[in-house]
């Protein structure tokens, strides 16, 4: 009822159509190019440091692939030193399995930095997959990376550990990890 064909309510957007009459042709109408839709551009990547700032950004176009992400990467820190400790991202396992395929862990990534999933695609997949619960776990437990988890003490005097970091926004920071 609030939207009818032809309305002309005011919440309504205003579109310039035009009009084919019956039983003639389509007028030869030229569209305005968008070079940032759907059908052209896949996503928009964006590297962020911990405090939220954006650091990079590019688009990608048709697909997300681990190997385009790694080039974006490789892009935005060219050097050893320049390179962070730490890769979080939810394809974090994907993109791992694809630098060892292509020798790129071994030439660029493994001296300085590690591929970490966020939690909340950890929790959703990790179960089966070693090489994620292995090398990509956001709060491992067995000393592995010291900067991802820290002890807490909770109101009872019990000691806990947590997420350093916030790998997922919306995740509260002070939960106790239960892996």
């Amino acid at each position: 009822m609030l939207q009818q064909p032809g309305g002309d309510a005011p919440w309504n957007p205003r579109i310039n159509r035009i009009a084919q009459p019956h039983d003639e042709p389509a007028p030869d109408v030229q569209r305005p190019k968008n070079y940032f839709s759907a059908a052209r551009f896949y996503c928009v990547e964006t590297i962020c440091a911990p405090c939220g700032a954006v650091i990079a950004w590019t688009k990608f176009d048709k697909s997300e692939s681990p190997t385009k992400i790694l080039q974006f990467l490789e892009s935005v820190y060219p050097t050893e030193e320049s390179r962070p400790d730490y890769v979080c991202i939810d394809k974090a396992c994907a993109v791992l399995r694809t630098a060892i395929s292509n020798g790129s862990w071994d030439r660029i990534w493994k001296k300085t930095t590690r591929f970490i999933v966020d939690s909340y695609h950890y929790i959703n997949h990790h179960t089966d997959d070693f090489l994620c619960c292995k090398w990509c776990n956001p709060a491992p437990l067995n000393g592995s990376a010291p900067n991802l988890v820290v002890a807490a003490t909770n109101n009872q005097g019990q000691v806990y550990y947590k997420r350093a970091f916030n790998t997922q926004v919306g995740i509260y920071l002070d939960q106790p990890l239960l892996y």
